[in-house]
């Protein structure tokens, strides 16, 4: 016989829900103490974290165990390394005394004045650098330059305007900005002989001190609206209907991207000239071009097609487009060092120097402190300085100031008048010394030492010896650094100049010439005109 499972009992509601409380109950305790006991875990543990000795954690700069090699057995023990930083290969790490401060006075401004080289290598290479790139008020300190007894007027007389400038060289106190602007006179090379307003050559000329170290991009917008460069490169008369492509193609070629490296075609060019139209002034005779400004009537609002971009664009696309261009970084580094290194950088410098253009949002100054910072700039190779550079160093290692017009001849025959570059191209600067221009730089010495060279019967010492005639020339000069080759020459020049026999008149005459003669042949030797 089949037996039947027992009959389950039911379960009255109110006993199902009184079972269900109870569990909840039994949940909810269990909860609580599982969260209490957490709670003390917590607590022992951050109470055995402060009786726990603090673990030694690697630190970059603190000791640390090389990688195992399969040519080495296992290291077990750690290795003590220098605290020191690694050197910045980008930065110069050799001794800082007197001769490299002067190298980075001449190539960063004119030369040091007495004493200068001595007192900016005591500051060490960084703040030297600092100093130069955050400079205060240009203070001008010295006598002020006139000819004859007339103050200069650079604004109306002819040549006063490259007085004016060169004795800003010589006294300005922010010598970087005024070796910046030289860069950029000769970068931008606007000439007064097509311009023929001295007064918009001389706010061309304050426009580049203004920007020289802020962003490349203000200064080449700058220039680009700027009268003297509207006149000389035909802005004024490119206009819709009739463009005028002569600064749309030194724009690109000479100012931004450089020629034959294919990063513009002459369709480039040509829709370039069309977006820069617009310009116009008034001519007033007797006193030339005024009232610049734009003249919506003269742009052409069509659409224009640069770099393959296309649109309505105007001359700040034009400025944009081209400082945009990938072309454009390696240009303006490359341009730069060149006025402060004879030889080119090498790969990775120029990708760091890039790098910190972009990355700066074009900062001049950026790119200037790099390369005054850099190794290469205090290297063995000289650069021969150029006739304004060499004039201005001349008369600052002297203390002596301009007293004659005699410095734009001089200038100008030695190859460079200031505000008179040859061509678009400014000045080469590969061609500063032949002996056409030689002669010349024979006479801006002789301008330098003029007002102080030893005239006959004033009682110049009669028993000078030539050691003593050679040291006291160079002292003349502040001590300027002679290769030994140079110091060599001039010691036998000055032993064997005097005349055999002569009388006690003389004897003190002749070594006063003798004296003469040495302080010129330094200036004028290889190592006064290179720095």
């Amino acid at each position: 016989m089949r037996l039947k499972p027992p009959r389950r009992r039911r379960q009255s509601a109110a006993a199902k829900r009184a079972a269900t409380k109870a569990g909840e109950r039994a949940e909810t305790a269990s909860k609580r103490a599982a969260t209490k006991q957490a709670a003390a875990n917590r607590a022992a543990a951050r109470r055995a974290r402060r009786r726990r000795k603090p673990v030694s954690v690697y630190q970059p700069d603190g000791p640390r165990l090389p990688l195992p090699s399969a040519a080495a057995p296992p290291v077990t023990s750690a290795l003590p390394i220098t605290t020191a930083p690694a050197a910045d290969p980008l930065v110069y790490a050799g001794a800082f005394g007197p001769e490299q401060a002067e190298r980075l006075l001449w190539r960063a401004g004119f030369g040091p004045r007495p004493g200068e080289a001595e007192r900016v290598a005591a500051l060490g290479l960084r703040e030297a650098v600092r100093r130069l790139v955050e400079p205060g008020p240009a203070v001008l300190t010295g006598p002020e330059p006139r000819v004859g007894a007339v103050a200069l007027a650079p604004r109306d007389l002819d040549g006063h305007d490259h007085l004016w400038w060169l004795d800003r060289m010589v006294r300005s106190g922010d010598q970087l900005s005024e070796r910046l602007a030289l860069v950029f006179h000769d970068w931008f090379a606007t000439s007064n002989a097509d311009v023929a307003q001295r007064p918009l050559m001389l706010d061309q000329n304050e426009l580049f001190r203004a920007r020289c170290l802020g962003s490349f991009d203000a200064l080449l917008s700058a220039v680009t609206t700027d009268p003297a460069m509207l006149v000389f490169l035909d802005g004024i008369a490119n206009r819709k209907g009739g463009p005028n492509e002569n600064y749309a193609r030194e724009m690109l070629e000479l100012f931004t991207l450089g020629a034959d490296r294919g990063a513009y075609t002459e369709g480039d060019v040509r829709e370039a000239a069309r977006a820069l139209t617009g310009w116009r002034a008034d001519y007033v005779q007797g006193t030339g071009y005024v009232n610049f400004r734009f003249d919506t009537t003269r742009f052409d609002t069509t659409a224009k097609t640069i770099f393959g971009e296309r649109g309505a664009f105007g001359w700040a696309d034009v400025v944009r487009l081209a400082l945009e261009h990938p072309y454009h970084r390696s240009f303006f580094v490359l341009k730069l060092w060149s006025a402060f290194v004879p030889s080119p950088p090498d790969a990775a410098t120029q990708a760091a120097l890039e790098e910190r253009y972009v990355t700066s949002g074009r900062s001049i100054r950026a790119i200037v402190e790099a390369i005054l910072l850099h190794p290469d700039l205090y290297g063995p190779q000289r650069m021969v300085k150029s006739p304004a550079v060499f004039a201005a160093g001349l008369l600052r290692a002297l203390g002596t100031g301009i007293v004659t017009n005699a410095w734009v001849a001089a200038g100008a025959g030695a190859g460079q008048r200031l505000f008179y570059p040859p061509n678009v191209s400014g000045w080469n600067d590969n061609a500063w010394l032949d002996t056409s221009t030689l002669a010349s730089r024979w006479l801006l010495v002789a301008e330098a030492v003029k007002p102080l060279t030893v005239k006959d019967n004033t009682g110049y010492s009669a028993t000078e010896t030539p050691e003593d005639a050679l040291a006291a020339a160079r002292r003349f000069w502040a001590d300027p650094r002679l290769s030994p080759e140079t110091a060599g020459v001039l010691a036998r020049f000055s032993a064997t100049t005097l005349p055999g026999t002569t009388t006690a008149a003389d004897a003190a005459n002749a070594r006063g010439q003798r004296q003469n003669a040495l302080r010129h042949l330094i200036a004028a030797t290889p190592d006064g005109q290179t720095s």
